[in-house]
């Protein structure tokens, strides 16, 4: 499959096809095809307006989406997906969690700022790995010099070219036992860099939020900490150094343009649970609140500018993605101008016991397949038969239909208490294989399941 990487940006998913995108969302999250399909698309459209003319570009918002659904039924799960398949920034963020300016509680401001720092590391990372094998060999040279620090040459000695050349035949078969692993227990001695900072505390509020103190920014190198030598062994010196080195080898200046400009392309804002913020004014107490968080929160969809410790941040082409269950409100309790931005409503639908069935058995990160990993690592093979299989997503269902429906999460829940007994003896079994068969569900579920009280606490 031939990959596109725009020159803007290196976090866009190359030339998936949104048909590619959903197959590829189809292996971890079962069902929801229509929010899939609008999640692909939205990114899919992302890589068209890479290709357009600069002045069009500018002018294509993104397509934002809402997702509407019950809680545990794959809201989360699609985005960060999506946004791992895309190796785009992905923050999450809960509206409840944000008040009104002039209330106690999180800027609005700092989804961005989360946003930009989970970008910055993302491309250290990627940097750190290009200078790697660079590092290493400097990393090399340091702890060869100090295995063989280069001795004076004492009067009257022989040719300086003799001494020079039996020097570099001694360095080359200390580096090939380097190598080699067979000084790795040898001892010396490396400087490292005390961290010290001062004990003094900062009450964080609002107003440090929004003017974003750094203090060691700041105070540049005051508090960098003293050097000291520490005696190790040439596994750990050769770690150190590597690692010394690949920090000297990254231009931070450049890792942070570069981590801006893929914020501003490519970044990706979840905001869950925003049917808690869904109301109008007139209300009492901390409802009173709600729409002006809906209209904090609204430049930042539209298109604003935030300053963060790294520079100015654009979020005309942040995509985001919201969700909430809207069991009292509705998405017309939303204010207009928040409605507007958020053009792809889609509805996911509940789980019922054919779902938990295809949960537990068909995802790479299925849940029998984790939970069998798990118990190998005992020794012990777990095995499950089709019909116990069933007989969990019968239980599941059932408890989720008497008592709160929580989705998949519930299959959580019942797989725990399922294999509580196995998972505790697992250690002293030994060697030993076990099948899962629907009578053993029936023993371990059965009596929880019929005591409503029980299940409720339980389960």
């Amino acid at each position: 499959m031939p990959i596109y990487l725009p020159e803007t940006t290196s976090s866009l998913s190359g030339a998936l096809t949104p048909r590619q995108i959903v197959e590829e969302l189809d292996k971890y999250v079962v069902g929801q095809g229509r929010a899939k399909r609008a999640v692909a698309i939205a990114l899919r459209n992302r890589l068209r307006r890479q290709k357009l003319a600069p002045e069009l570009a500018e002018e294509v918002a993104p397509k934002n989406i809402l997702m509407i659904g019950p809680t545990g039924v794959g809201k989360t799960e699609i985005a960060r997906r999506l946004a791992r398949l895309a190796h785009s920034p992905f923050v999450k963020v809960e509206a409840s969690k944000f008040t009104e300016v002039g209330y106690v509680g999180r800027d609005v401001e700092s989804m961005v700022r989360d946003l930009t720092e989970l970008a910055v590391d993302m491309v250290r990372e990627e940097r750190l790995v290009e200078v790697r094998e660079k590092a290493r060999q400097h990393a090399e040279e340091r702890l060869l010099d100090l295995l063989l620090p280069p001795l004076p040459a004492p009067a009257g000695a022989d040719d300086p070219a003799d001494l020079r050349e039996q020097a570099r035949r001694t360095r080359e078969k200390l580096r090939e036992q380097l190598r080699e692993g067979r000084l790795d227990e040898k001892h010396v001695e490396i400087e490292t860099r005390e961290k010290s900072f001062p004990s003094f505390e900062i009450i964080s509020g609002s107003s440090v939020e929004e003017i974003d103190i750094n203090v060691k920014d700041m105070l540049g190198g005051l508090f960098q900490g003293r050097t000291r030598k520490r005696r190790v062994t040439v596994a750990e010196a050769f770690d150190h150094l590597a690692s010394e080195e690949e920090q000297k080898l990254v231009d931070m200046e450049s890792v942070a343009h570069a981590a801006l400009e893929r914020v501003q392309e490519s970044g990706i804002i979840f905001v869950d649970e925003i049917d808690k913020i869904a109301g109008r004014e007139g209300g009492h107490g901390p409802d009173v609140s709600r729409e002006g968080v809906q209209r904090d929160i609204l430049p930042i969809i539209e298109g604003t500018t935030v300053n963060t410790k790294y520079g100015m941040v654009r979020t005309d082409h942040i995509l985001f993605i919201a969700a909430g269950a809207f069991h009292v409100s509705k998405p017309s309790d939303l204010i207009p101008e928040l409605q507007g931005r958020f053009p792809i409503r889609v509805e996911l639908d509940s789980l019922g016991k054919g779902d938990f069935i295809r949960i537990l058995t068909e995802p790479k990160n299925a849940l029998i397949r984790q939970y069998t990993g798990l118990l190998a690592t005992e020794l012990v093979t777990l095995t499950f038969a089709d019909d116990a299989v069933e007989r969990i997503a019968d239980f599941a269902t059932l408890v989720n239909e008497r008592t709160e429906n929580i989705g998949a999460r519930r299959l959580h829940t019942v797989m725990e208490k399922l294999l509580d007994e196995i998972s505790f003896d697992a250690p002293e079994m030994g060697e030993k294989s076990i099948t899962i068969d629907r009578a053993y569900v029936d023993r371990m579920l059965a009596d929880i399941v019929k005591n409503e009280d029980l299940s409720r606490y339980i389960l």
